[in-house]
């Protein structure tokens, strides 16, 4: 914490520590330029978490935060409902809409199945999902996990859950980046993209 700082800077520091990719060093670099610059970033920025405390909500269908429920792509019209993307969070989520590669609906799941951490699917939103599928009309779920362990744990479980759903279950290729040099790629993404290899 910082030294002779008052109790409100020090839980300040504290809580922007929690943040993903921030620690103590890096918290209370944040929370000096947040003083420092307090018109042009600290109000806005204590009125905006207030605002997103209060108006964001999980999307009932699947998953995802937003102001409205369902969210702005369930409630999409132009989106192919048969597709159905599975996503571990919504920054996966996020990251397939920046790549307009996806113009179908979403699920988040909210996690990944751990036996370490004690993540059983009871803790997932996987029951939602074989409902949505259940429900029909849904022609393919693409799982968009993580090349982890519990990642490609979570896709088995739910392949297998959705195996007599008569539905295609199809997961990403895996593979060589746009503009990768195969020297820079660990020996698990050249594995995966040979396996994926198809004809040029």
């Amino acid at each position: 914490m910082a030294a002779s700082a008052g109790p409100e800077i020090e839980r300040l520091i504290g809580l922007l520590s929690k943040l993903p990719g921030l620690g103590p060093r890096s918290a209370r670099r944040a929370a000096l330029a947040l003083l420092k610059r307090r018109e042009q970033l600290l109000l806005p920025l204590a009125a905006s978490l207030a605002e997103t405390a209060d108006k964001v909500k999980s999307c009932s269908i699947c998953g995802a935060p937003d102001t409205r429920d369902p969210c702005t792509l369930c409630a999409d019209p132009a989106r192919d409902a048969g597709l159905i993307c599975v996503v571990e969070e919504a920054g996966a989520l996020w990251a397939m809409e920046r790549s307009g590669a996806f113009r179908g609906r979403y699920h988040v799941l909210g996690g990944l199945l751990s036996a370490l951490d004690g993540v059983g699917p009871e803790s997932l939103r996987l029951g939602e999902l074989v409902a949505r599928v259940g429900e029909g009309g849904v022609r393919e779920v693409v799982l968009a996990l993580p090349a982890t362990v519990d990642g490609q744990t979570t896709a088995h479980y739910i392949a297998e859950r959705l195996a007599n759903a008569g539905v295609s279950v199809t997961s990403l290729a895996r593979g060589v980046p746009v503009g990768g040099d195969l020297d820079w790629l660990d020996d698990g993404t050249i594995i995966q993209a040979m396996r994926a290899r198809r004809p040029t």
